[in-house]
């Protein structure tokens, strides 16, 4: 795999450094894109904290390849609230947001966390409440050519999607709900295998389907080499399947950000990884 498709997620990489320091030190490590989860504590920031956050990646001279929407409070444990009925309306106003902000930068990946089950919430409202707003953000992205990422997460209980399965599941129900086509998985080989998917029958079945693929080691979220995923023959695997886009480098340095990039090589990173 050529390396330029690596890139770096400036939301656990780099995070001894103040967010907005963030993109020039990825470009300072030698990359030449970036993505973040949603970088700001609320869904609708204030237009000047939208402007800096712009500002840092064009000055920085990086590429802003991926983006989440927004998914509540993170450090709690929420992941998503698209899926929670009672927050459909402060799901719609942040898809205005990230799609101003993917129109400015160039982003037209988007990542859209399900959300968690809620108690004394029927899943089934919940999957209805889901659908709508996968609906509603397929269709905003689309206005700018984006596409709508659906990942499987891992170490979250409540979390209902755990599997590339139960992704495509969510995928099929909000095209044929709403009749978008621009909805796609986020292939992340560290939450998959945390969960027990088979990566290699996903690639088999559902390569096609792949919108974004991101890596971390397994166990321990940390870079390649400090775990047991097969990295060479899974990039070489998507590769073969067609796979064109980045590569989000999504782990948990084991030391300093900027030291932890030694496994990719110069020539071949499927080699060394």
């Amino acid at each position: 795999m050529d390396p330029t498709r690596f890139e770096v997620n400036l939301s656990i990489l780099f995070t001894e450094l103040p967010l907005l320091d963030r993109p020039a030190a990825a470009r300072a490590a030698g990359f030449d894109a970036v993505e973040f989860w949603w970088p700001f504590p609320e869904a609708v920031p204030a237009d000047r904290d939208v402007d800096r956050f712009t500002r840092a990646v064009t000055d920085a001279g990086v590429a802003l390849v991926g983006l989440n929407f927004f998914a509540g409070d993170m450090p709690a444990g929420e992941r998503g609230v698209l899926s929670d009925p009672g927050r459909a309306g402060e799901f719609a106003d942040n898809v205005d947001v990230v799609v101003g902000i993917g129109e400015r930068l160039g982003c037209r990946a988007f990542n859209a966390l399900h959300g968690n089950r809620i108690d004394g919430v029927a899943p089934a409202a919940q999957d209805e409440a889901a659908t709508e707003s996968l609906v509603h953000a397929a269709k905003a992205t689309a206005r700018i050519g984006g596409t709508v990422l659906v990942e499987p997460v891992s170490g979250v209980p409540a979390y209902p999607l755990k599997t590339a399965a139960h992704a495509l599941a969510v995928i099929d129900r909000a095209r044929e709900a709403g009749g978008v086509d621009n909805l796609r998985l986020l292939f992340d080989l560290y939450h998959l295998t945390v969960n027990g998917d088979d990566l290699d029958a996903v690639l088999d079945r559902h390569a096609a389907a792949i919108g974004h693929v991101q890596i971390a080691d397994a166990p321990g979220r940390n870079e390649p080499g400090t775990g047991d995923i097969d990295f060479a023959h899974y990039f070489a695997r998507l590769d073969a399947a067609g796979y064109t886009g980045h590569v989000g480098l999504e782990y948990k340095p084991s030391g300093a950000s900027a030291d932890s990039f030694g496994w990719i090589s110069t020539g071949s990173s499927a080699e060394r990884a």
